[in-house]
């Protein structure tokens, strides 16, 4: 349920997309996660920092691609979000020395710090891939090919999501162990 939730938005704005023009697209693309963020909001009382951001930026972008008639704001939309998502990651890791994702996953997953730290690194060389790949695609390649790149385009966070699972799974400390090591300290 929570997938079809995450992928309402881009669904409809490609469904529309084929249907229509880029300006309709986005104007469903901003009404969509809307209603995502208000019917996430519902289910846990909160919307994740990513959703407020991705939220702010759609209605930002959007507007500004509606208002001026110009899809380059919209397509260059998720650059700024995974640029934002990388600095963040690097600001938070390198100067701050705190890890972004242990504070928001530690207290579901337990992993010892240098796998947290290579988490972190694999999210920031991440966010920068998907930065650049956007860009790329939006610079050198029609809207038609950019909007298919972006439905078609989703193996990548899938792909990546799964790898990061998988690499939680294989690393990650049994509760009886952390246990154990609790009632050592």
């Amino acid at each position: 349920m929570k997938i079809i939730l995450d992928l309402f938005p881009i669904l409809l704005f490609f469904a529309t997309y084929k249907m229509g023009t880029i300006y309709e697209a986005t104007a469903v693309l901003m009404a969509a996660t809307v209603v995502q963020s208000v019917w996430l909001y519902k289910i846990d009382g909160k919307l994740a920092t990513l959703q407020k951001a991705t939220l702010a930026l759609i209605l930002v972008f959007g507007s500004l691609t509606l208002f001026f008639q110009d899809d380059r704001f919209i397509k260059f939309k998720p650059t700024l979000l995974y640029s934002f998502m990388a600095l963040g990651l690097l600001f938070a890791q390198f100067v701050l020395k705190k890890n972004f994702l242990k504070n928001m996953l530690g207290s579901q997953v337990a992993l010892a710090d240098n796998h947290w730290h290579t988490l972190s690194l694999a999210w920031i060389l991440y966010c920068i891939f998907m930065a650049v790949i956007n860009t790329y695609v939006a610079v050198n390649f029609s809207t038609e090919d950019w909007v298919n790149f972006k439905i078609w385009g989703y193996i990548f966070p899938l792909t990546f999501i799964v790898g990061t699972g998988i690499y939680i799974a294989k690393h990650v400390i049994p509760k009886d162990e952390k246990n154990e090591d609790q009632q050592d300290a």
